[in-house]
């Protein structure tokens, strides 16, 4: 069973930046997607951004511009650099990985961003 791990959240004020991480506890084997998923209070989850263990990415379209995913295969970690927050992007972020083999999700516990205006 893959676990996912989340680090990086917390407070920032408007304007600042933040770098989730995203570690999992063993290396992933053949095609993947990972990505960042947040769920404010009192709305369903989205997402935010992906990418492909091919090397493809992409965005909500709320976030363009402002956030970037990336992935070191080495380490089996993914990040998301926030960078230009707003007040709206407070929210708790989720890591989730998709095996493309057998279509198992795996979700990490969420780490909160809260970005202060």
């Amino acid at each position: 069973q893959v676990q996912l791990v989340e680090s990086g959240g917390g407070l920032v004020q408007a304007g600042g930046s933040l770098r989730l991480s995203c570690a999992t506890s063993q290396r992933i084997l053949g095609s993947n997607i990972m990505g960042w998923y947040r769920q404010a209070p009192g709305t369903q989850r989205e997402l935010v951004a992906g990418s492909s263990s091919g090397g493809s990415t992409n965005y909500a379209d709320s976030v363009k511009g402002r956030f970037t995913i990336s992935r070191d295969n080495a380490k089996n970690t993914v990040y998301l650099q926030m960078n230009s927050l707003k007040p709206e992007d407070t929210a708790i972020y989720y890591c989730k990985l998709t095996t493309l083999g057998d279509l198992r999700d795996y979700w990490g516990q969420g780490t909160q961003v809260t970005v202060s205006s």
